[in-house]
C-alpha cells in the first residue's frame, strides 16, 4: 500500500502542474474538482484502515476523581472568604434598612455620617468581593488547565496503548463502541505514576 506520505506528494504535483496548463475558469473549476475527488478517495481509503475513539470531556472534567478532589479543595479554601463576604453582605443590608427607618427622625449631619460609613463599607464589599472573584477565577482556571493536562497524557497512553489512530472530544453522534470516556475516567481515578 502506497504511504500517505508519497500519495498526498503525488496529487500536490498532479495539483501544480494541471494548474500550470490551466487557461480558463472552467478548465479551473474542472481540475481543482478532479484534485478534490482524488484526495476524498484517499481520504476514505485511509480512513477505512484507522481505528478512531471519542471521549467525552465535559464528562470528565466533572466527573472524574482529580476533578472532584480539586473542587473539593477550592471549596475548602474559599469557603471562608465566601462566608465573611454573605456576612458583610447581611450587614450592609440591615444598615441599609436602619438607616431608611431612621432617616426621617435623623439629623441632617447624623444621616450624612451613617450614609458615609454604608458607603465606605459598601465599598469594601465591593473590592473584597472582587478580589475574591478574580482569584476564585484564576484557581479554577489553574485546575482546570492541570486537569486538562493530566486527561491529555491519559488519553495519548490509551491511545498508543490501544493503536488509536485518533481520539475526538466533540461530535454529533458517537457509537458507544468507539466511547473511551469511562477507559479515561478510570485511568484518571488510578493513583498517579
Amino acid at each position: 500500500m502506497v504511504s500517505e506520505k508519497m500519495a498526498v506528494s503525488f496529487f500536490v504535483s498532479v495539483t501544480e502542474n494541471m494548474l500550470k496548463q490551466i487557461t480558463t475558469q472552467t478548465k479551473l473549476l474542472q481540475g481543482l474538482m478532479l484534485c478534490a475527488a482524488c484526495f476524498g478517495m484517499l481520504g476514505q481509503a485511509h480512513a477505512e484502515d484507522s481505528k478512531v475513539a471519542f471521549i467525552n470531556s465535559q464528562r470528565v472534567m466533572r466527573e472524574s476523581a482529580p476533578a472532584k478532589a480539586a473542587e473539593a479543595k477550592m471549596e475548602q479554601d474559599f469557603s471562608k472568604r465566601g462566608k465573611e463576604l454573605q456576612e458583610l453582605s447581611v450587614k450592609i443590608k440591615s444598615m441599609a434598612e436602619k438607616l431608611d427607618k431612621d432617616a426621617p427622625v435623623l439629623s441632617e449631619s447624623d444621616r450624612l455620617k451613617r450614609q458615609r460609613e454604608l458607603a465606605e463599607i459598601d465599598k469594601d464589599f465591593k473590592r473584597k468581593q472582587s478580589a475574591f472573584n478574580e482569584d476564585l477565577n484564576q484557581r479554577k482556571n489553574d485546575e482546570i488547565a492541570a486537569l486538562s493536562s493530566r486527561v491529555e497524557t491519559v488519553v495519548k497512553q490509551i491511545a498508543e496503548s490501544d493503536k488509536y489512530d485518533i481520539v475526538l472530544q466533540d461530535a454529533v453522534y458517537i457509537s458507544p463502541r468507539v466511547d473511551i470516556t469511562e477507559k479515561v475516567l478510570k485511568a484518571l481515578s488510578a493513583p498517579a505514576k
